[in-house]
């Protein structure tokens, strides 16, 4: 009877894999530092003009409760004696978000909001006994615009559970870092840089892009979060703004995280192979899902979300101490809506809707509307010319007996949107185009016991910007390649009540970006290999291989570093800022 129930529960744990876990159970013999591998940020090279600690807060049983909120004001201009200047405006800010954490817990999901417009979402680190600490930078000057305010509130929201099992509170410290000075640069590579003449033309100074004049949140009302909880594809939050009539650019961008029964959604199977075999997990509803925008009811942009594994997911071992990739700097998604000015000045609010397609419970979302305004002109004349927007090319198959099967998605879209405005700038014709395809292969083996999951995003993005004599003004294209393999296997545990779990993963972010003539590129791979025994949901034993590689390329250098982990240790840690090949 015991092996009936053991087979019974083998067979529901793996066909709900990958799954949440904790470790906090084994031994650790120090606190130790996590890391996410990213690129340096450009103010790195800055010398520091001042900084403003902006929170301190410890997050215990947070759960159900409100945010926690404190004033911002921004830095002094001048020192009491004069002796530096970090008066507004500034070339960058940049954000530090510092945590700690000791004991037993899940990772949580974060976020931060000034002004109900989000600045960072982020997840945390899972703790153990000794305790972690671990630190986020982002580059925020986009948000400058806020930055100045002194009328704004900084809030952050992290939902925690603390009681006799979960023991864990988090501390958490924000500051913001804020520069004047520009990065300098040896040698003329792109069009989009600007001679310094204080430097004799030696040197150039790269600008950044223009920050927005106005930031408007699409959010909820803040009580437990800005962001709005999506239980189902019918969850289709909206805002009415009043777009001002001197506007002549507007980027939507939206930020996203996956939760509960869509944690892993590019590996849930379909709700018949769940029904058809008596199934209890509410993981299914297929592998497919996409973010949406929307105006007025139109849908004006989409994307397939980036699969960020938490590190509690799949298996924790693999994350300690570094995390995958985007879990703790979650990328935000950008939408040019400046086509569709000819229909928003028209002085009446406009709604802005955001969703997702086939997503189940629960997703975590709000956007941010970046306005730019022409200072020179109170009213801007602007027309939009829509291509018809083609339905979504969606094609899924499904073959199974049992527990054992083979799921496929293929799906594609493509979108283009023309429109012009005329300020006191000239006439500009911006055209944005988007495409993506999406490939998604799930595979049950061995009485479901053994399951394999690969997906495939390709997506391309163009914004382009013409004057009325035909000349290019300005371009942006990004293409991004991330794939991810899943491959877990269930075996019997030699305890009781006990199962070991052989966990292969790997994923990867290629993205090509051109910004006028300012070439860049991003390479970061991951792949992690290992098992561990579980018990309910803590990890008994273990091991776990971690490789992984991330390589930035642009026009003005080079950065890489590569990191090898086994069983938590750094076995290899290398950097570098040469460039090794022209490729």
């Amino acid at each position: 009877m015991y092996g009936l129930l053991f087979l019974l529960l083998l067979f529901s744990t793996a066909t709900s894999s990958p799954d949440r876990f904790t470790s906090s159970s084994l031994l650790r013999h120090k606190s130790k530092e996590y890391f996410e591998l990213g690129r340096p940020l450009p103010s790195d090279l800055l010398p520091l003009s001042c900084s403003r600690h902006v929170l301190t807060h410890s997050f215990a049983n947070t759960i159900n409760g409100p945010p926690f909120s404190s004033p911002y004001s921004p830095p002094p201009p001048y020192s009491s004696d004069r002796s530096f200047d970090c008066s507004p405006p500034w070339s960058h800010v940049a954000l530090e978000f510092r945590a700690k954490c000791k004991g037993e817990q899940y990772d949580r999901i974060a976020a931060l909001w000034l002004g109900g417009v989000e600045l960072l979402r982020t997840s945390t680190a899972e703790p153990n006994k000794k305790g972690i600490f671990w630190k986020v930078r982002k580059d925020i000057t986009k948000y400058s615009s806020l930055l100045t305010r002194s009328d704004l509130n900084l809030t952050m929201m992290l939902e925690n559970v603390v009681n006799r099992v979960f023991t864990g509170v988090y501390h958490v410290e924000v500051e913001f870092l804020y520069y004047k000075q520009y990065v300098a640069v040896s040698e003329p590579r792109v069009s989009s840089i600007l001679v310094d003449q204080n430097l004799d033309g030696r040197n150039l100074r790269i600008v950044p892009e223009e920050p927005a004049d106005l930031i408007v949140p699409i959010t909820d009302d803040g009580d437990q979060g800005f962001w709005f909880r999506i239980e189902s594809e019918a969850d289709f939050p909206s805002r009415q703004i009043r777009i001002p009539r001197n506007t002549r650019r507007v980027v939507l961008e939206l930020y996203v995280s996956f939760h509960g029964d869509d944690e892993f959604w590019y590996s849930n199977p379909p709700n018949l192979y769940i029904t058809t075999n008596n199934l209890t997990t509410g993981r299914g509803n297929g592998a497919y899902r996409e973010v949406f925008v929307t105006v007025d009811g139109e849908l004006v942009g989409s994307e397939v979300p980036f699969p960020v594994v938490f590190t509690g997911g799949i298996n924790p071992l693999f994350w300690e101490p570094v995390v995958a990739i985007g879990a703790f700097n979650l990328p935000s998604y950008d939408f040019e809506l400046t086509p569709f000015l000819g229909k928003l000045l028209d002085k009446k609010p406009h709604s802005f809707g955001i969703g997702v397609s086939d997503g189940i419970s629960y997703w975590l979302l709000n956007a941010n509307l970046h306005i730019w305004l022409d200072h020179k002109s109170k009213t801007v004349h602007a027309k939009s010319s829509f291509f018809p927007l083609p339905a979504i090319q969606l094609k899924r198959n499904a073959q199974f007996k049992l527990l054992d099967g083979s799921f496929n998605i293929k799906a594609q879209r493509r979108t283009d949107f023309v429109g012009w405005v005329l300020s006191s700038s000239g006439n500009h014709t911006t055209m944005f185009s988007q495409k993506y395809k999406f490939t998604s292969s799930i595979s049950f083996a061995r009485n479901g016991t053994y399951k394999m999951v690969k997906q495939k995003v390709k997506a391309d993005k163009e914004v382009k910007v013409v004057r009325e004599d035909g000349v290019v003004v300005l371009r942006t294209r990004a293409k991004r390649r991330y794939p991810i393999d899943v491959i877990t296997a269930t075996l019997p545990g030699k305890k009781k009540n006990t199962y070991v779990l052989v966990t292969n993963v790997t994923h990867s972010m290629k993205e090509k970006s051109l910004h006028g003539g300012y070439l860049s590129r991003v390479n970061n791979f991951q792949d992690s290999r290992g098992w561990m025994e579980v018990r309910d949901h803590d990890v008994l034993s273990g091991t776990a291989d971690t490789q992984q590689s991330f390589g930035y390329r642009d026009e003005f250098g080079c950065y890489s570093r590569t990191i090898g982990v086994v069983d938590g240790s750094l076995t290899r840690d290398n950097s570098s800022f040469n460039c090794l090949s022209t490729a």
